[in-house]
């Protein structure tokens, strides 16, 4: 299972709409940590694909969503539950960090 891509059209419908957890990636094609984390979040969504799914979006494309998720800095990713955020995760971390974060949530 690969990241699934979203925009300011689908985001609400796919976090709402979903009985998994959620996490989604908010990024930007300029940002260099960003870019960096890339690998990690295709790994996690891999490893974890029979428990939650996996979402990116662009923030530069998608600033509705930005916006309404309150993102100050990216990257950024938030972690929903049956709709609502549960965990927010700021900045370019190892797997191994990320994944130590997302397990209480499983």
């Amino acid at each position: 299972m690969s990241v699934k891509i979203i925009s300011d059209d689908t985001f609400e419908s796919e976090i709402q709409n979903s009985d998994k957890l959620t996490l989604v990636d908010f990024w930007a094609e300029w940002c260099g940590p960003c870019k960096m984390l890339a690998p990690v979040i295709q790994a996690i969504a891999e490893k974890y694909q029979e428990q939650m799914v996996v979402c990116k979006i662009d923030t530069d494309k998608n600033p509705q969503s930005a916006q309404k998720s309150q993102i100050t800095s990216i990257p950024c990713c938030i972690l929903y539950k049956n709709g609502a955020e549960v965990h927010r995760i700021i900045g370019h971390q190892p797997q191994a960090k990320i994944e130590e974060q997302i397990t209480p949530f499983l």
